[in-house]
């Protein structure tokens, strides 16, 4: 049974600093792309990161591009989303997935990831 736990959510101040973490299990966690993605209510699930399986090929969506670092450990079947000078707008769920069938360059669109996380709430104050 696949597995993707998130954790590191929470509520910080604009400009400051989160690092959410996805624990994965019941896959062979290098062979995935994985991603994260976010969600505010009454909208689709936005792009916001995704690594390669090796962790030498990252993309980001423009919004968060210079703001927030993507990495994983093969070791602990762990990806890592760091997010540094946080704005009110990055509030929202975070969800980690996790994408066996990409071609070399991590992707976007949601449909694509084969697994998905629980999320975690991300809540950045004014």
């Amino acid at each position: 049974q696949v597995q993707l736990v998130e954790s590191g959510g929470g509520l910080v101040q604009a400009g400051g600093s989160l690092r959410l973490s996805c624990a994965a299990s019941g896959l062979t966690f290098s062979n995935y792309a994985m991603g994260w993605f976010r969600q505010t209510p009454g909208k689709e699930r936005e792009f916001v990161a995704a690594v390669g399986k090796s962790g030498g090929i990252t993309l980001y969506s423009d919004s968060v591009k210079g703001r927030f670092t993507i990495s994983r450990d093969n070791a602990k079947n762990t990806v890592y989303l760091q997010l540094d000078s946080l704005k009110p707008e990055d509030t929202a769920v975070y969800y980690c997935a996790a994408d066996l069938r990409y071609n070399v360059y991590p992707r976007r669109i949601p449909n694509e990831y084969d697994y998905w996380g629980q999320g975690t709430q991300v809540t950045v104050s004014s």
